[in-house]
């Protein structure tokens, strides 16, 4: 399978769960984003290392990625292998002396694992083109909070015409609303399966 590689973009907000948040992904070299909703706890344990803070006492990432140091794992790899029912799955790829085993992690803990080490981030083709959103011009634009709660949106989503899903979807993408823009892309597809 096609490994494709990614970096971490930003964690945003997330409008349509509550205490939940979008962490952001994108491809090295192309313009696809890949939103992974995940808590509240691990968008913080992600952030305090975007951020560098320093807290008094290791947190749990923190403990890990010191454990492997003192013991001389090294993470080469963190690979989003898998897409099970909207739920992201990961693993993680350690060497120590030489011998490679492949340890199944949460996406959100080996991702802020992945901070912590510095090491690349992969994912697959398929995800990509599963779960990936494009975006179409390169500059980030600013994000802008979402106009309509959950409810409306859904009855919206399910009464609209294709056209006006797809104009929904340029709009939710520009506006760096990727959850939204992941339940308009899953409606599309779901349309364009039954025809």
């Amino acid at each position: 399978m096609e490994k494709v590689e990614l970096k971490f973009l930003r964690i945003t907000y997330s409008h349509t769960h509550a205490g939940a948040y979008a962490l952001i992904l994108a491809e090295m070299h192309g313009d696809r984003r890949l939103p992974i909703i995940i808590g509240g706890a691990e968008a913080q344990a992600i952030a305090i290392q975007i951020e560098n803070i320093r807290p008094a006492r290791p947190l749990t990432h923190d403990l890990v990625k010191n454990l492997c140091d003192e013991l001389g794992v090294v993470l080469r790899e963190v690979v989003i292998n898998d897409l099970v029912e909207g739920i992201f799955h990961a693993k993680l790829v350690l060497e120590q002396a030489g011998k490679t085993v492949e340890v199944d992690a949460r996406s959100s803990d080996a991702i802020a694992l992945a901070l912590r080490f510095g090491c690349p981030i992969h994912s697959f083709e398929f995800i990509l083109a599963a779960a990936g959103l494009r975006m179409e011009n390169e500059d980030e634009p600013e994000q802008e909070p979402a106009q309509e709660g959950a409810s409306s949106d859904k009855k919206n989503i399910r009464t609209s015409s294709p056209e006006d899903l797809r104009q929904l979807l340029d709009e939710a993408i520009e506006n760096e609303d990727y959850e939204r823009a992941s339940k308009l892309r899953d409606e599309l597809k779901r349309r364009e399966g039954t025809n």
